[in-house]
């Protein structure tokens, strides 16, 4: 006759499996998988931005490299930039205008560079919102630019960073084309005054 001994590891093994019976039993119940709720197939299916992130040829969009070249993609909200030197390549997910009356298109060249920008809104996003403050200095944590920002011979219009992470992907922009910070600031360091750069 073979004798059981009871040792600790067993006492705690069985111990476990009685104390997660209930929580497998509430499991496997009704309410798990509520008869009122709609079947995945009925659900409208969220859509990923996949295609952004399908690496481009500088040369579908300029004629030279010069001191580098960047794409805003808008549609697939992506920020393509190639460095002159023919092997510098980068690509960040980036915000996009929220409207089509706010989106320009063409070429332009960065003109500017800014470490902690201040913002100041437009006159049109101020009508939009009164209550937008004046201005806002750079390095506070509200300021939409974020830690870099560079301007294009457009006025009005940046490829900056932003402290709202939740807008990059999206149309959430008055017109700039906006990166993480930290992606923001990787760009700062590569792009040179005079960069081509293309809103397509």
């Amino acid at each position: 006759m073979s004798t059981f001994r009871m040792t600790r590891r067993a006492a705690l093994t069985g111990l476990g499996a009685t104390l997660a019976t209930p929580s497998l039993l509430r499991a496997q119940s009704s309410d798990a998988f509520p008869a009122d709720e709609a079947p995945i197939e009925d659900e409208v299916t969220v859509r990923r931005n996949i295609s952004s992130f399908q690496q481009q040829d500088w040369r579908d969009h300029f004629d030279e490299l010069g001191v580098g070249c960047i794409l805003a993609d808008i549609s697939s909200r992506a920020l393509h930039y190639w460095g002159g030197d023919g092997e510098t390549y980068r690509l960040f997910p980036s915000s996009v205008p929220m409207s089509e009356e706010l989106t320009r298109r063409g070429y332009s060249e960065i003109v500017r560079k800014r470490e902690n920008p201040s913002w100041t809104p437009t006159a049109s996003m101020r009508e939009r919102d009164p209550s937008l403050p004046t201005r806002i200095e750079g390095g506070v944590p509200s300021n939409p630019l974020g830690t870099r920002a560079m301007y294009l011979t457009w006025p009005a219009y940046l490829v900056h960073g932003t402290h709202d992470t939740r807008k990059i992907g999206r149309q959430s922009s008055s017109g700039c084309i906006g990166l993480y910070n930290e992606h923001v600031e990787e760009l700062y360091d590569l792009v040179q005054v005079g960069t081509k750069i293309r809103l397509l």
